[in-house]
């Protein structure tokens, strides 16, 4: 039993640990806001994106994504903004914007040479909010 728990005890730290390299190869918080500023000017700049920004509270939308990242990896950051559904509802969200975003974040992390792992991690876990973000 003690071995049991052990192993438990060690596969979780390993998770843990997993996610806090992921939020260093980010270059933490500060390394997380400007990936995030970038994202926000490709956003701005995208045809297929610009729609949804562009008369938004941008500062506010950027430091809630800082805070939302930050948190999915295992950063010492709290995500205090709305859920993702109650923040996209009604905006007509499709498949299509959704991965629009997924790309320009992408391009984003490019830019600061975020190791492609560290990138696959961070997408990997926001692509379940897909389900509360997509308007059907």
């Amino acid at each position: 039993m003690k071995i049991l728990i052990a192993f438990f005890v060690l596969f979780a730290s390993n998770i843990f640990a997993n996610d806090l390299s992921t939020y260093k190869a980010l270059g933490e918080e500060v390394g997380l806001t400007k990936v995030v500023d970038d994202l926000m000017v490709n956003l701005l700049k995208d045809e297929r994106t610009k729609r949804f920004f562009e008369k938004a509270d941008q500062k506010r939308i950027k430091e809630k994504l800082v805070e939302q990242f930050c948190m999915e990896l295992g950063g010492p950051c709290k995500y205090t903004g709305q859920s993702m559904s109650r923040s996209h509802k009604g905006q007509d969200i499709k498949h299509s914007h959704f991965f629009a975003l997924v790309e320009l974040l992408q391009q984003a992390m490019d830019k600061h040479k975020i190791p492609s792992t560290a990138q696959n991690k961070l997408l990997a876990k926001l692509a379940p909010m897909h389900k509360d973000i997509i308007n059907k």
